[in-house]
C-alpha cells in the first residue's frame, strides 16, 4: 500500500501571499495527507485545507493567534502505516537540533517541523528524520519557495522530495 503524504509550513496567508499556488493545490488533490507545520496566519486556510484535503495533520506557530491556537495542537502526533509522526512549528536553533529532537521525540520516527522558511532534510544519531518543507509562499533569503511531497510503503517513508515553485509573476 502507498501513501502519498505533502509537507507545508509557513504559509502566512494572506501576509505573505494572498493564496496558495495552483502547483500546491494541486497537490493537495493528490496526497492521502496533508501535513501543516504552522504559521498559517489566518484561519480561512485552515478552513480550505480541511475541506479540501483527504487528512490533514496541523499545528500552531508562533504567527499564529488565538483563533487558530484555539484549533490546533501546538504539537501533533499520529502514525501512519506504522510509521511514527510528530510535528510542532519551531525546533530552535540548527546548530544543536539534532540532539534536541532525539531528546524532544525519542518515540517518533519522523518529526516535520517549519518556522524558518528553510528547507531541511537530515536524520538525526537515533534514526530520527527532520523534514522542514521551507514555504510555498515566503521564501525570506531562500532562492525558491518550496514544499515537499514523500510517500509511504509498506510501513517505511520513502521518496522525500524538495519541489521548488517558479517566481510569482
Amino acid at each position: 500500500m502507498t501513501m502519498r503524504l505533502l509537507l507545508l509550513a509557513d504559509t502566512h496567508l494572506p501576509k505573505r501571499a494572498k493564496a496558495l499556488p495552483e502547483q500546491v493545490w494541486q497537490e493537495v488533490a493528490r496526497a492521502d495527507v496533508v501535513f501543516h507545520a504552522g504559521d498559517w496566519v489566518e484561519p480561512p486556510l485552515l478552513d480550505e485545507l480541511e475541506s479540501r484535503s483527504a487528512r490533514l495533520i496541523g499545528v500552531w506557530g508562533n504567527n499564529d493567534g488565538e483563533q487558530l491556537r484555539r484549533r490546533l495542537p501546538e504539537i501533533a502526533r499520529v502514525e501512519l502505516d506504522g510509521v511514527g509522526f510528530a510535528m510542532i512549528h519551531e525546533t530552535g536553533a540548527a546548530q544543536g537540533r539534532e540532539r534536541r529532537c532525539d531528546k524532544d521525540f525519542p518515540d517518533a520516527d519522523v518529526l516535520v517541523f517549519g518556522h524558518s522558511h528553510i528547507p531541511w532534510d537530515t536524520v538525526t544519531p537515533n534514526g530520527l528524520r527532520l523534514l522542514n518543507p521551507g514555504s510555498p509562499t515566503d521564501r525570506r533569503r531562500q532562492p525558491h519557495c518550496t514544499y515537499q511531497t514523500a510517500e509511504l510503503i509498506d510501513g517505511e517513508l520513502t521518496g522525500v522530495t524538495l519541489h521548488r515553485l517558479p517566481p510569482r509573476a
